[in-house]
C-alpha cells in the first residue's frame, strides 16, 4: 500500500507499507529516489503487524521495489504501474 500526503511546497510524503504477511526479516524500499541503495529506507514494524517507511519526494516519476534481507525482490501491487524496472510511482 502507498499513502501520499502533501507537504509544504511541492513535496509529497510517500508512505510505503507492507502487510503483515510479507517476508520476515528486514525489508527496504529502494528506487530512483535513493540510488537503489538497500538500508537507506528500511521499513519499521508497527503494532498492527504492518511495516512502513515514509520518504519525502519531489514531483516526478519514480521506479522502486522492496528488497528483503534474504535477497527477495517485491513489487507493490498498488503502485501506479509495474514496469521492467519494478513498481512505478508518479507524483
Amino acid at each position: 500500500m502507498i499513502k501520499r500526503s502533501k507537504l509544504f511546497g511541492n513535496k509529497t510524503r510517500v508512505t510505503f507499507c507492507l502487510p503483515a504477511d510479507q517476508p520476515a526479516g528486514r525489508v527496504s524500499v529502494v528506487g530512483d529516489f535513493n540510488d537503489w541503495q538497500p538500508g537507506l529506507h528500511e521499513l519499521q514494524a508497527r503494532r498492527n503487524g504492518t511495516r512502513t517507511v515514509s520518504v519525502p519526494l519531489e514531483p516526478g516519476h519514480y521506479a522502486f521495489r522492496y528488497l528483503a534481507s534474504d535477497g527477495v525482490w517485491l513489487d507493490d501491487e498498488e503502485a501506479d504501474a509495474v514496469g521492467p524496472r519494478g513498481s512505478e510511482l508518479r507524483l
